[in-house]
Order: C-alpha cells, then structure tokens, then sequence
C-alpha cells in the first residue's frame, strides 16, 4: 500500500477509536456479521474452527465469529489504529482474539494455520497482488479448510449515489485497475478494481475451489441518512463467495 493510502486510511480509522463507547456496545451485542453471512458460516464456525481474519478492520466481524462459535480470530491488518481499537475492544469482552500488525499479502502467520479464512467489506481494494493473496489463503488453510468472503461487487465502483435513479459514473470503468475513492471513509485513496472473473480465477490458479458465490442487491455499508436508487434492488451491490482448499 502506497503512503497516500496509508496515511487516508490512518487518519479515517481514527474514527474507531472516537467511537470506542458506541463501537463497543455494538460488540457486546453481537458484532457485525450479518443474516446472509452467518447462514453460509455458522455451519463451518460449528466445528470451533481456528479462523485468520485477512485486513480486519475495525475488528467487529471478530466478535461476531467467536460467538458464533470459532475457537479463536486472528486479524491481520495494516492499521495500528484500527488494530489497537480492535485489540481493546475483544480484550474488554474477554473475547479470544488476537491482531497482527502487517502488510498483506504476504500474511506473516505459519502454514496450515487456520480451518477458516474470512475476509471482505472493503478489504479487497487494498490489494496489490490478487495472486500473491489466493496463495497465501491456501497456504495458510489446511487442506479441506475454507475460505469466505462477503465483498463489495466488482460493479459497485460504477455505481452513482443519486436517489431519483441508478446512473453509472461517466469517470469510471469496470476494466479499470484502480479509482480514486471521493467519498467516506478512505476519502482521496486510490482503490484497486478486480473484475469477478479476475478474483475466481486468483482462487483457481492457488487451488481453491469455488463451492458458493452468490450476489446481492443490499449494500455492505449506506453512509447515514442517504437512500442511493442503486440500493434499491435492481443492481448487484455485494457478493458472498464460499472456497476450499482441496
């Protein structure tokens, strides 16, 4: 990651830590995974699985994945904001996570490591190297072990936000490789773009096979109060992807 992202991202994060108080009560009460992830995981989270968070974030998925049942979250993240306010929160719950401050990919943790790689919600724009990523997934894994991810769309980044209806952006191209970010959070990052075919074939080529991929019209994340006619159900908006290492 460049240092204009980094220090984009730095600066947003620090909103986790303003928010610890709300952020918190938001973990206690059961973290942020939502429906239609929890009906793909919580058969895989019912084996009490070891699972890696890849670019964790603000760290609430991590709530949401120990109560429904992992052993244990690992998040990787290059964020010591974020990590910190993740690190404090689960230590508060009594939650059994830990965060590991680093670049990825590579993922600085040890082969065979995990049964469950969960990633997603705005982690994939921050990569440089889609098959450096899938490699280390299955490296990581052991054999048999999954990979899930619940994503942003490839298309999303077309999308306008006007609320009479959905409009694509003049500027922006599903082709591109990348797009400067305009909105909150990570306002002026630039953004890498993977196509959907681009993301498959990363898995593919690392021997992960694709089980589930299924593509959703509700957004991960509506900044307050705004009501995009892109949400409204006739555009794909998020995807959930289910792999397993062979």
């Amino acid at each position: 990651m460049n240092h204009g992202n980094r220090a984009a991202w730095q600066r947003a994060a620090e909103k986790y830590v303003r928010e610890h108080d709300e952020l918190l009560a938001e973990a206690a009460a059961g973290g942020s995974l939502t429906a239609g992830e929890l009906a793909v995981l919580e058969p895989l989270l019912r084996t009490a699985p070891r699972v890696v968070h890849l670019l964790s974030g603000h760290g609430l998925d991590d709530v949401g994945l120990v109560r429904a049942g992992a052993r244990q979250v690992v998040g990787v993240d290059f964020s010591s904001v974020t990590t910190g306010a993740a690190a404090r929160r689960s230590a508060q719950l009594g939650l059994s996570c830990a965060y590991v401050i680093a670049e990825v990919p590579p993922v600085p943790l040890a082969d065979g490591c995990a049964e469950l790689v969960y990633t997603g919600k705005g982690a994939l724009i921050w990569l440089a190297d889609l098959g450096l990523w899938a490699s280390e997934i299955a490296r990581i894994l052991v054999p048999g072990g999954h990979l899930f991810v619940h994503e942003a769309h490839p298309l999303v980044p077309l999308w306008t936000w006007d609320t009479d209806e959905p409009r694509v952006r003049r500027d922006r191209s599903y082709f591109a490789r990348s797009h400067v970010n305009d909105t909150f959070p990570a306002h002026g990052a630039v953004e890498r773009q993977w196509s959907m075919g681009e993301i498959l074939t990363a898995l593919a080529d690392a021997g992960l096979g694709l089980v589930s991929l299924t593509e959703h019209s509700e957004p991960f994340w509506r900044p307050g109060g705004l009501e995009a006619a892109a949400w409204d159900g006739r555009l794909p908006n998020t995807y959930t992807l289910l792999a397993r290492r062979g």
